[in-house]
């Protein structure tokens, strides 16, 4: 007699879009200095800026927004070399993302810095730590980022924690309520990369098993990590 197998769900891997609009952008406490940086622009203390914080704190959000109020291109630091410096601040402003310590072509971020102050040019970077905490060779372009004004994003209060939490559960198209979010906040790190994980692992396991999110679901995908 044959045996019936019942169907399963697959969870298909696929990306999902987070907009990186000014409205979609959530403040708190912790990026309130680093939303007024952007939206003071252009009457910045200084013509080149960097935004610091930890990863998923919203330092790409927030550059996409100060892109589109600039008219600014972005590029990733590591990918930045000489020739394509000029093309980088053919518009008089551009972002320069992850400034990561042994990633990037320390020259051309020297001639990016020149020819910016010469231009009178409009630059924006971000990274995970500051200036003076980079492992840099070329001792003028050390010299020269340590005079870059810093605005920092810090971890997220309670309120932005739980609004972030519900904020990747739409970017999922996930139903959850509130009592759901606050089981979640208490029981995961305080952090905006624990938010965007057990997110993505109660999305792909509920659609594995065909099951609504709910706090039974929340509670298994928690004890298996």
């Amino acid at each position: 007699m044959p045996v019936r197998v019942e169907p399963r769900q697959l969870a298909l891997d696929l990306p999902h879009a987070e907009s990186l609009s000014r409205e979609d952008f959530l403040e708190g406490s912790a990026n309130t200095a680093a939303l007024s940086l952007i939206e003071s622009w252009p009457d910045w203390p200084n013509r080149i800026m960097m935004l610091v914080g930890p990863e998923g704190s919203g330092k790409s959000h927030l550059a996409a927004i100060w892109a589109e109020l600039a008219g600014a291109r972005s590029t990733a630091a590591q990918a930045l070399n000489a020739a394509a410096v000029p093309g980088a601040l053919a518009t008089g402003a551009v972002v320069v993302e992850d400034l990561v310590p042994g990633s990037f072509d320390e020259r051309a971020l020297f001639h990016l810095m020149n020819m910016a102050r010469e231009d009178e040019a409009y630059v924006l970077f971000t990274g995970r730590v500051e200036p003076s905490a980079l492992s840099i060779e070329l001792r003028d372009l050390k010299s020269r980022l340590r005079t870059v004004p810093v605005v920092s994003l810090l971890p997220p209060d309670d309120a932005l924690f739980r609004a972030l939490i519900v904020k990747f559960c739409a970017d999922r198209q996930m139903c959850i309520d509130a009592a759901l979010v606050g089981y979640l906040a208490n029981r995961i790190d305080r952090s905006f990369v624990a938010a965007r994980q057990v997110v993505e692992k109660l999305d792909t396991t509920a659609l594995r098993l065909g099951r609504p999110v709910t706090r039974a679901l929340a509670s298994e995908v928690l004890r298996a990590d």
